[in-house]
């Protein structure tokens, strides 16, 4: 009897994988224990090991492509053996690969026969964990040309970087679906690989075929594809266009509106002296634009304009996980002031020895990593069923860039030296604004950091980045006067708002937490004992 593979969960926090290489294929005879495939995680690239005697009758996902976790990927059994009814019990969210081959083995009368084709598609990778769509930046090969598995062909946008786009069939490029700028959906077909000649557009119909008749329902919450260029509009706000909306509710002859239409007055101007305050004829010949009824001078010219600039994939992500964020968790926020004096003490004097400039916003970061160690609640995850309080401490860095903002990764904060913290926030900051992270950066961050001080910023409030629990909104330091015993005396203060969920973080947790930040913040020799 035929059994299904399904992708393993190999890592705790992994939520899919993705076939970097294939060591057996549909055909082969396998065995309990041998390797088939390698598998990409969150973490690591690790080995499929199979459990099934038999022949490799299926394999669901190609190289380069996603598997959620327990989704099927591959089938073995007794050559010959019919395992549709195995496909049909797959989960409703599934590649399209796997609908395909569902369509192919039931006989539906719409189903498009590839078999025989010598061509595949090429399909928009999944290429980071929040990814939806990918956007061509710049295509590196062009139709016609000859490639390789292994060639970069297309540099791709996504939510999180510019990345290469990896070829995996040896072959010719017979079609580009894909322009640039143009955004296509994970698992989309960009591009098709094949021998010259080969009939691809039936794999164009098949996918057509699959979007319009397949019975299985695929959940796609992706935002609709990026406008290929920024559109701008210009508007004509001439006086003519006011009067028609405004003159219809005003009492005036047909002569009257005819003659103010012809000189570009707009009705409401005008006092009408005709029974119940008609405008009459006479009236629009005597109105004098710059002595109208009300004695004020109306500007009749101007232009309206306006710019729609197409959202990137990185502000549709923002949008969309923060929207999830503020309309899922109920958050609360606790504000403190810091005095700031003993921290530019110390600042001043590091950077007199350090061989790197250390930021205030360094010191942030590394009081808040041994904060987080003392209260490890504000460094937990929710996750519906429960609630993860995680042991390490991995501060997300809020960094502007064009688009919107990227939160680059310093893990394990608190082993880390102050200057060993502002060097990799340094490098972490030049990656994010040209482009240069990768998944590995951005990945895994238990508590997030944003500054906007140097911005003259004093006090905000930050959305928490789900799942993180917690998120420190840092103000800028300013110079204020304060009292002690009766006496006046100048001071420097920095506003920290912390914003919880209050599902995870009560009141009093939080609180605690800022009072060990203030605690170290405000003598920051504590940190280094």
């Amino acid at each position: 009897m035929a059994q299904v593979i399904r992708m393993p969960k190999m890592s705790d926090t992994m939520l899919e994988g993705v076939i970097a290489k294939w060591l057996k294929k549909e055909g082969d005879i396998i065995k309990s224990g041998d390797i088939i495939a390698e598998v990409e995680t969150d973490k690591a690239t690790m080995e499929l090991e199979n459990y099934e005697d038999g022949t490799l009758l299926y394999i669901g996902i190609k190289e380069g492509e996603a598997a959620p976790v327990d989704g099927i990927i591959a089938i073995v059994g007794t050559k010959g053996e019919d395992f549709a009814s195995l496909l049909s019990e797959q989960q409703a969210v599934v590649t399209s690969e796997v609908v395909e081959k569902i369509i192919e083995v039931t006989t539906s009368p719409s189903a498009v026969d590839l078999s025989g084709i010598k061509a595949k598609a090429v399909r928009m990778p999944k290429m980071s964990d929040t990814m939806l769509e990918g956007v061509i930046a710049k295509w590196l090969k062009k139709e016609g040309d000859q490639v390789k598995s292994g060639d970069i062909i297309a540099e791709v946008e996504t939510d999180k970087a510019t990345m290469e786009l990896e070829n995996y069939e040896d072959g010719t490029i017979l079609y580009i679906g894909a322009k640039e700028g143009k955004g296509i959906i994970v698992d989309g077909i960009i591009a098709i690989v094949g021998e010259p000649g080969a009939d691809f557009k039936k794999i164009l119909e098949a996918e057509n075929t699959l979007k319009i008749e397949s019975p299985i329902v695929v959940q796609d919450s992706s935002p609709a594809p990026a406008k290929l260029a920024v559109e701008v509009k210009t508007v004509e706000n001439n006086s003519s266009n006011q009067q028609t909306t405004s003159n219809i509710s005003i009492k005036s002859s047909p002569l009257a509106r005819s003659l103010a239409k012809e000189k570009g007055y707009n009705l409401s101007w005008i006092q009408g002296t005709g029974e119940g305050g008609r405008i009459t004829k006479s009236d629009v010949e005597n109105y004098n634009p710059n002595q109208g009824g009300s004695k004020t001078t109306h500007f009749t010219g101007g232009t309206e304009s306006f710019e729609d600039i197409p959202n990137s994939q990185m502000r549709k992500t923002i949008a969309r996980r923060l929207s999830e964020s503020k309309f899922s968790a109920p958050e609360f926020y606790l504000t403190m002031e810091i005095n700031m004096d003993k921290a530019i003490e110390a600042r001043f004097s590091m950077n007199e020895v350090f061989p790197v400039k250390i930021s205030f916003n360094d010191l942030v970061i590394k009081a808040a990593s041994l904060s987080l160690v003392k209260h490890p609640k504000v460094n937990s995850y929710w996750m519906e069923d429960r609630i993860r309080v995680n042991k390490h401490v991995h501060i997300g860095m809020a960094v502007a860039v064009e688009d919107g903002l990227l939160v680059p990764v310093i893990r394990f904060a608190n082993e880390k030296s102050i200057d060993e913290i502002s060097a990799e926030a340094k490098d972490l900051g030049g990656k994010a604004k040209s482009k240069q992270l990768q998944p590995k950066d951005w990945e895994g961050n238990t508590f997030t950091v944003s500054n906007l001080g140097m911005f003259g910023i004093d006090q905000f409030t930050s959305i928490i980045n789900s799942p993180e629990s917690c998120i420190l909104a840092v103000g800028g330091i300013k110079e204020t006067v304060a009292v002690k015993n009766g006496q006046f005396y100048a001071t420097n203060i920095m506003k920290l708002t912390l914003t919880c969920d209050h599902r995870v973080v009560d009141g009093a947790t939080g609180a605690a937490f800022l009072q060990t930040l203030k605690q170290y913040l405000e003598d920051p020799i504590k940190m280094f004992l």
